[in-house]
């Protein structure tokens, strides 16, 4: 998964943020994007006073769901072939629970059964509701769901038979004319200019640059995969240039940034990955846990030209290491807080775990080949408004006699490479593989879950 967040420097008195947002205060879990019917993507905001509409719609959710699937559970097992059986058996359309696959908050675990050739995929699971923003939380929890269509929309992308994409991801970058256009904008206005000036500077640079083009790859644009990339991507460029608050305490790019150590035309890039060192397999192959927060934050220095192309620099940013150490580590935090990032998350998983399925012949093994699934046009997941552009919006913020102006982002993704042989965790004490061994499978016709 590839998304990249690129910042531009430039030796003025300000220090802007070129990105779509503006600053808010508001809770972040009510915050989100949305993408119209041409593609524009715009930040969109939830109010919910007091929490009074979150505590009606959480009422509504204990009233209605069934109070098995609405429990805790530390470890909730899905059957992948039974769930696809269900859904077929209902003419493509699955219930809210299969929807929202009965609940589960994360998957952590990857089981296979030679017995009964089921393929499980496991985790923690609750009950759920849809909070003020629209996203499906977890009732006590307010973690987002795991969603059946995210996970149809990884195991396509490592699908039965082998084949597939080796990299799935989305980027956010101005167009080269964009920077060429802000790039003379600058030399325009020189390095003599006042306060009073902040306005004129901000709409400029605003108009220059014009939309950032956004692009995914991997997987299909028209899904809720792929706006879950972008959104993440977006929001975290939001926080690093200050254009959005963190719901934690940690250190920002604009925090750091000293403008008189940078040059003109730097431009700083960052992206979300895997931490590849998360899976840890039995020795017998039939089990496999995912381990760790699974996400890093990582940066990239650049420079552009007066043309605005952009190529790599020698220098390093301080500032923007800063930055994506501290998201790094707080990254946790954050999605417990903010469940955009708990979402990426779960689609690193999803993706991995997709991957080690296909890498282990699982499909075969299980004589399941996701027939349904994995046809869109028995299964539909691609329904979805396709992101394309995001209008640039300038946050101004005198600091010292310099300029800043960070710019662009991205999530970048190999699942396979989380799978080489050299990055994979032993399983000491055969605990992943104890604890395949103690799950018993006696399911009644039609059931596809069970704790």
């Amino acid at each position: 998964m590839r998304c990249r967040s690129v910042g531009l420097l430039a030796a003025l008195p300000l220090v802007v943020g070129l990105l779509l947002g503006t600053p808010t205060e508001t809770r972040a879990q009510l915050a989100g994007v949305a993408v119209d019917a041409d593609g524009v993507l715009r930040t969109r905001v939830f109010a919910d006073p007091g929490g009074q509409l979150t505590r009606q719609r959480m009422a509504a959710a204990r009233a209605s769901l069934d109070p098995k699937v609405a429990k805790f559970s530390e470890l909730r097992k899905i059957s992948l072939n039974r769930l696809e059986k269900v859904v077929r058996k209902r003419g493509g359309v699955p219930t809210d629970e299969m929807r929202n696959l009965a609940g589960l908050l994360r998957v952590k675990y990857v089981f296979f059964y030679p017995g009964s050739n089921d393929l499980v995929l496991a985790g923690p699971a609750e009950g759920w509701m849809t909070n003020p923003a629209g996203r499906v939380v977890g009732i006590t929890s307010g973690r987002p769901i795991s969603q059946l269509q995210d996970l149809v929309v990884a195991l396509r992308a490592f699908p039965s038979g082998g084949g597939g994409k080796n990299m799935i991801g989305c980027s956010i970058d101005p167009t080269q004319q964009g920077l060429a256009e802000m790039q003379r904008f600058l030399r325009s206005v020189g390095s003599n200019i006042t306060p009073a000036q902040t306005a004129y500077i901000a709409n400029g640079l605003r108009t220059s640059l014009g939309y950032q083009q956004v692009s995914i790859f991997g997987v299909s644009p028209k899904t809720h995969f792929a706006q879950v990339m972008v959104e993440a991507d977006y929001r975290m460029k939001l926080i690093g240039i200050g254009l959005e608050r963190p719901p934690v305490r940690m250190v920002s790019f604009v925090d750091r940034a000293n403008p008189a150590q940078v040059s003109r035309n730097a431009m700083q890039r960052w992206y979300f990955t895997p931490d590849y060192q998360c899976v840890r397999v039995a020795e017998d192959g039939l089990a496999m846990e995912l381990v760790g927060d699974g996400v890093k934050l990582v940066g990239e220095d650049e420079v552009v030209t007066a043309g605005g192309r952009r190529r790599a620099s020698s220098r390093s940013s301080a500032a923007s290491k800063a930055f994506v150490a501290s998201f790094t580590k707080k990254y946790s935090e954050l999605a417990e807080r903010s469940p955009i990032y708990a979402q990426l998350r779960n689609l690193i998983d999803m993706a991995v775990a997709a991957a080690f399925i296909q890498q282990k012949d699982y499909y075969a093994k299980a004589g399941w080949s996701m027939e349904f699934f994995g046809d869109e046009k028995k299964f539909s997941v691609e329904t979805y408004n396709v992101p394309k552009t995001v209008e640039s919006a300038v946050n101004a913020i005198w600091k010292g006699r310099r300029l800043m102006t960070p710019i662009g982002g991205g999530v970048s993704l190999n699942p396979r490479n989380a799978l080489a042989s050299d990055k994979l965790l032993k399983d000491e004490n055969q605990k992943v593989a104890k604890l395949r061994q103690a799950t018993e499978i006696k399911l009644a016709e039609g059931q596809w879950w069970w704790d």
